[in-house]
Formats: structure tokens, C-alpha cells, sequence
């Protein structure tokens, strides 16, 4: 049984609503919404599809007992403007705030207790010297390594993400080119760099890396501060999401599957769902490359089976439920561990008592598929090794979530198997984090794909832009 939510409010829209064109979105994640959104607020009349019972594609919560679970982690940057621009259209933007100044305690667990806490903070300065205090009192550099470090960033920041030549080189390689050893690697740009493009720097498309850092690290002091749900994603990108999306008066279908997508021979769609067949003037697949490789229809791309060339890499999060507060500070990063990021989750669980720690692990090939018992073993000790107040808890809870296909590889070469949000078929245009938005498979490239796709399909619809979409340069 479809849910159907339909709102009687009027669109968000900057004048008068123009009548007729009708536009069909499949999939409901960041993408899907976000397209949807965008073409309802230009006056277009929205239907969006949603296999699951629920918006937020792979960013969602579920409840486990008492406790309002995320899949996973997920965190965004200040240069996500895109994502930004989504909190503040759903209302969300208060229930995810950002860091007031970048700041990552790093734990290395190898060195002595006591000496194991290091920082990567910025300093109200102008690029680069925002970060070059904390990078010449990181401890986890050598004094040599810190400075070969100062160098590489320099030569990162002048290069040109224009160049296709950088999509065929890998990270790894580029960086001992450039002096960094492994130890500099491990401890500064994989710490950076597994988190945001779920991959280690040797299997890293040098252009994907150097989108991250240039952007993130060396284009406005401020760009890389760290922002986070402090409630459920769900509440953001399910219940806020469909609250906006009812206010914008689309028709949105959740349990859902689209069996096919077909075109008209007057230049519409066809869009076969279980006992009905929608008409419309435009399509937006918003649904991952496989499932959009399926619905494709014949021409639409010139080599459709390059989007099976877009492989995928798992996230593991594995979630541990202390009877007591055993971690101060409401994340940080390890070193020496198998141990990557560590979030306290208590509050926005609604856990009463105790303490709910959520550990990130991207690159998680090894463990995405161990049984709980064997990650139980593993990483229990890791965190009795990086945090002394574990050691006389009791775990009340141990439990997994697994994404075996949470993001696509970011490996060289996959710039040129990514498609633009238009094909060749007119009306009908694709968006998903795996697209061509230049980022990589990010929630603020999620968002920038649908807002990509509306902007396409509003041009072919002959509808204005809506100012509020395109305040932010950036976001389009």
C-alpha cells in the first residue's frame, strides 16, 4: 500500500504559479527531494517516488528499543553550501548547527597514555595560515613531516580541478611525489581523506582529493568547520523533508516501486508504478547507478553500461551503549587503531542513561561483512585502549549496521563514467551523489545533483528559476 501525502498549501515560489507541466521524481533520497523541491517551488506539479517506507535515501534513522538509531555517521562541512541551503529548506538548519571554528581531537593510540591527544584547529586567519599554528604543534607529525606538509598543501592548492589529466593520477602517489610519508599520510591526509572519500589516498582519484582539500581545507578559513545532526537524520530527511515537501504540494509515494520508465510519443513520460501509470512532462532518476542503469530507456545514453562501471565501497558503523559517560568531548579521530571516528550519539538517540558511542569505519572491505561477535572482540578492546573510562563499564548494548554500498569508489578514472544531470532522451535527467557534480559521494553531492537536475529540467519546462533555490551561487 502507497503512502500518499498531499498537501492543499500553496508552493514556494518567488510570483505566480504557472499552470500544466507535471514532473515525476523516483527517489527520495537527498537527490530526489531536493529535485523535488526545487521544481515545486518553480510551480511545476511534483509526484515523488519512493521504493522504501521512508525519505533519506542512505541517511536515515530506525528505531532499535528505546533508542532512535542512525544507519551511520554522517557529518558536512561549512563550504556545503548546497547541503546547507537543504537544512534551511526543511526548516532543519538549527538541528544541525556547525562547529563556531574547525576543531579534531586525534587520538593516537601507539604513543604513551597521556601524550596521545593531538588537535587540528584553525586560527581566524587568512588561508593558508588559518591552520599552520596547529599544524607546527601537531604531535603526530615529525618536525619535518610538518613542514614537508606546509609544501604539499601549497602544491595542491594550485592546481586546477579543470584537468581532466587529474582524474587519472591517484592520490597516494601524488603525495609522496610530493615528500609525504606514509606516516604523514596516515596521520593527516587519510585521516581527511578516508572519512570524506571512503578510500585511502593510494586508491583516490587525485581530482576528487584535490576537490576536498582545496575546497575544504585551503579556499576560506571557515570552509572545513564540522557540522552534525543533534537529532535524528530521520527528523531531517524524513519527517522535516515531507513536511516541506507537503507544504510545496507534492504528491509523495513512498512504497513504491517504478517498474519501468517509457517515452510518450508526444514528448512526455510514461511511469509505471503498481496499478497506475503516471503521465509527465519531465523525469528525474534520483535512485543509485545500478537501479538507474535499469530504467533507462534505450538512446538515452551514448554507453549506458558505463554507470555499472561506477563501483561501490561499504561503510560499517558499529554502535556500543555504555552504562556510564565514558567519553568527554563529542567526537574525535584515532591513529594507531583500527578505530577512525568516535561520536557520541547519546542525545540524539534519546538515550536516558549512560552513554551511546557510534563508530564511523569507512574502507570497511575487511569487516563489512564479520559477524557481530567478531567486531565485538575487535573493537571493544580498541576503545578500552583509546578511552580509560570504558574499562569499568558495563556495554549494555553492541550492535552493526552495514552499507555495503554506501558511496561509489572514488577510484582514478571514474571522473569520465559519471553523467551530467541531462540525456539524450529530452525531459528525462538523472541526479545521485554518483553523478558528475564534481564531489565526492557526499550528501552535499546528493543535494547539488538534484539541484542540477531542476535546473535542467526547468529550462526544458520553460520555468523560471526560484531566487531563494539560487541565493547560493555555489549551491547550483
Amino acid at each position: 500500500m502507497s503512502h500518499r501525502t498531499r498537501s492543499e498549501g500553496a508552493p514556494h515560489t518567488d510570483g505566480p504559479v504557472p499552470p500544466g507541466r507535471h514532473a515525476v521524481v523516483v527517489g527520495g533520497g537527498l537527490a530526489g527531494t531536493t529535485a523535488a523541491l526545487a521544481l515545486a517551488d518553480a510551480g511545476v506539479r511534483v509526484t515523488l517516488l519512493e521504493g522504501r517506507p521512508r525519505l533519506g535515501g542512505l541517511a536515515f534513522s530506525f528505531k532499535r528499543g528505546d533508542l532512535t538509531v542512525d544507519n551511520g555517521q554522517h557529518v558536512y562541512l561549512r563550504c556545503c553550501t548546497a547541503y546547507r541551503w537543504f537544512l534551511d529548506r526543511v526548516g532543519g538548519a538549527d538541528l544541525a548547527p556547525l562547529q563556531d571554528r574547525l576543531d579534531v581531537p586525534v587520538v593516537d593510540a601507539a604513543r604513551p597514555e597521556g601524550r596521545r591527544l593531538g588537535r587540528l584547529r584553525r586560527d581566524p586567519l587568512p588561508v593558508p595560515l588559518h591552520l599552520g599554528r596547529s599544524l607546527a604543534a601537531y604531535p603526530h607529525l615529525s618536525l619535518a613531516d610538518r613542514a614537508k606538509v606546509g609544501r604539499a598543501a601549497l602544491a595542491l592548492k594550485g592546481l586546477d580541478l579543470d584537468d581532466p589529466a587529474l582524474d587519472e593520477q591517484n592520490f597516494g602517489s601524488w603525495l609522496a611525489a610530493h615528500g609525504q610519508s606514509p606516516r604523514a599520510v596516515e596521520a593527516l591526509w587519510d585521516l581527511v581523506g578516508v572519512a570524506t572519500l571512503n578510500a585511502v589516498a593510494g586508491d583516490s582519484s587525485l581530482a576528487l582529493a584535490a576537490m576536498v582539500f582545496k575546497t575544504g581545507l585551503l579556499s576560506d578559513p571557515g570552509a572545513a568547520d564540522i557540522g552534525w545532526a543533534r537529532v535524528p537524520l530521520g527528523d531531517l530527511h524524513d519527517r522535516l523533508a515531507r513536511e516541506a515537501l507537503d507544504a510545496a504540494g507534492v504528491r509523495t509515494e513512498t512504497r513504491t516501486r517504478v517498474s519501468s520508465v517509457r517515452a510518450d510519443g508526444d514528448g512526455g513520460w510514461s511511469v509505471d508504478i503498481p496499478g497506475e501509470t503516471l503521465r509527465a512532462d519531465a523525469v528525474v532518476l534520483a535512485v543509485p547507478q545500478r537501479e538507474a542503469h535499469a530504467l533507462l530507456p534505450a538512446g538515452a545514453l551514448d554507453d549506458p553500461d558505463r554507470l555499472l562501471g561506477i563501483d561501490t565501497a561499504p561503510i560499517l558503523n558499529v554502535h556500543v551503549v555504555y552504562d556510564r559517560t565514558v567519553l568527554t568531548r563529542p567526537f574525535f579521530a584515532a591513529l594507531g587503531t583500527p578505530v577512525q571516528w568516535v561520536f557520541d550519539r547519546t542525545d540524539a538517540s534519546g538515550l536516558r542513561h549512560g552513554q551511546y558511542l557510534a563508530l564511523s569505519q569507512s574502507v570497511a572491505h575487511d569487516d563489512i561483512d564479520a559477524p557481530v561477535a567478531d567486531l565485538r572482540a575487535r573493537y571493544l578492546p580498541e576503545l578500552e585502549r583509546l578511552l580509560p573510562r570504558t574499562r569499568g563499564a558495563e556495554v549494555l548494548d553492541f550492535f552493526v549496521t552495514r552499507e555495503r554500498t554506501a558511496t561509489f569508489v572514488p577510484a582514478p578514472g571514474v571522473g569520465r563514467l559519471r553523467p551530467g544531470a541531462r540525456t539524450k532522451a529530452p525531459g528525462l535527467y538523472l541526479a545521485g551523489a554518483w553523478t558528475a557534480t564534481g564531489w565526492p559521494a557526499t550528501m552535499e553531492s546528493a543535494v547539488r545533483s538534484g539541484v542540477g537536475a531542476a535546473d535542467a529540467a526547468l529550462g526544458a519546462l520553460g520555468r523560471p528559476r526560484p531566487r531563494h533555490l539560487f541565493a547560493l551561487e555555489e549551491a547550483a
